[in-house]
């Protein structure tokens, strides 16, 4: 079923039906955002939208991992072992972990009512550094400095 609408908020109106605006979306995802606004488009070219009902598992802890997800709109509850749940709104992001390593995932997401997604897939994301190998340069940066400012001296 295609998308249609706006999303409003954080993104401005935009179409969210409309690939070429997704760069827009990816910018406020940390693993991204060394990226220029040529990289932002390649990886947004590899991005779905994907939408959920009400109260639909959107991943469960300890399945395979395979994708990063955006909330574009809606709202969802992250929940994790010997955690309190969490409610995560639109601009949050979940399974970047899982699009790096495709490792299980480690906490399950429940859609809070009708929800929207920007889903990057392992696999294409993967497809689209060995073709573009500056990007995952860039991302490795990014990731190092993000690592390097949490180390304590």
């Amino acid at each position: 079923m295609p998308i249609t609408g706006t999303a409003m908020g954080r993104y401005g109106s935009q179409s969210i039906d409309k690939p070429e605006a997704w760069g827009n979306v990816l910018v406020g995802v940390p693993l991204f955002s060394a990226l220029n606004q040529r990289q932002l488009r390649k990886v947004a070219g590899t991005a779905q939208l994907k939408r959920y009902h009400d109260a639909t598992i959107i991943m469960k802890a300890g399945d395979a991992g395979d994708s990063l997800h955006i909330l574009i709109d809606g709202t969802v509850t992250v929940r994790r072992r010997g955690l309190p749940p969490v409610v995560r709104e639109q601009g949050s992001f979940f399974g970047e972990i899982a699009l790096l390593d495709g490792g299980p995932r480690t906490a399950t997401v429940l859609a809070n009512g009708p929800v929207t997604t920007l889903v990057i897939s392992r696999s294409r994301l993967l497809k689209l550094l060995r073709d573009q190998p500056a990007i995952a340069i860039a991302m490795l940066e990014e990731l190092a400095r993000r690592l390097r400012s949490t180390e304590v001296s």
